[in-house]
């Protein structure tokens, strides 16, 4: 028996169990189930390890609430940046080592609860996402994914993670614990899928729900805000700075020539030991 020491943090909503450890530590693919579970566990949509690395301030480990590893979360990037600033370990700007490489993360004014993540450039190559398609005459990848009852269209690219964006009339009364699961799984994306459920609203803003990878609904994914950006764009639906409206809150998205930059909150909800 030991005891492991947590805190649980969110963005928009989107909230894990931030625990610092290494990837050796525990049996973290048996353990974040339990961990994730908001009936027996602490609860959370996954466990974001804060672990010590060679070329940045940290490094993230992300666990996906089914245990699986991810590699990257907007959201839980800006949390481990307020993680540390509360702490006096950085300074303004952070940068946090990921499986998808290193960001750099900056304290936005001095409320001390939103942070700006440099996301880097979306991947629109097949074998980048990936996805069994190839690029359409517009540049990017639309597939046409055959489901049960229905075909839907949808844009596939990666933000250090796959996306699958869906555009809708309306989110209202949509049945995303079905469509998710099933595109997720889809035999087109051979590594599963994060999947978007995009209304644009206007050239400016977009209101998003999000099947993740893994997890299932969460109220708010900043990868997956960054995607649909990315998508409502190409698509000529919007421009490249758009408010994305998530369940769990607003996130800013702008997509510039060096990089996709996400704005957001980062906030402590609680800390606490929890015995393994």
């Amino acid at each position: 028996m030991s005891e492991l020491v947590f805190v649980k943090m969110e963005g928009a909503g989107n909230d894990y169990i931030y625990i610092e450890a290494d990837r050796a530590d525990a049996d973290w693919t048996n353990l974040v189930p339990w961990l994730s579970d908001r009936h027996f566990g602490i609860g959370g949509d996954g466990v974001i390890l804060i672990a010590p690395s060679k070329v940045a301030t940290a490094r993230m480990v992300m666990f996906n609430a089914d245990g699986s590893e991810g590699a990257m979360c907007g959201n839980g990037v800006r949390c481990i940046a307020h993680y540390l600033h509360e702490r006096g370990r950085t300074d303004e700007v952070t940068t946090i080592e990921t499986v998808s490489g290193v960001v750099k993360v900056r304290r936005l004014g001095t409320e001390g609860d939103r942070y700006e993540v440099a996301m880097g450039l979306p991947q629109l190559e097949p074998d980048e996402v990936p996805v069994a398609a190839q690029v359409s005459e517009s540049g990017f990848v639309r597939v046409s994914l055959e489901l049960a009852d229905q075909r839907l269209a949808a844009v596939a690219l990666s933000m250090g993670n796959p996306h699958a964006v869906t555009f809708w009339p309306q989110l209202d009364g949509l049945d995303v614990g079905r469509l998710g699961p099933a595109i997720e799984h889809h035999h087109l994306f051979p590594e599963g899928v994060n999947v978007s459920f995009a209304q644009v609203l206007n050239r400016g803003e977009v209101a998003l729900r999000v099947w993740e990878r893994g997890t299932g609904e969460t109220l708010a994914c900043g990868s997956g805000a960054c995607a649909t950006v990315v998508a409502a764009a190409l698509s000529g639906l919007s421009e490249r700075q758009v408010t994305v409206h998530a369940r769990g809150g607003d996130l800013a998205v702008r997509w510039e020539s060096d990089s996709v930059y996400l704005a957001g909150p980062a906030r402590t909800v609680f800390s606490g030991t929890v015995t393994i």
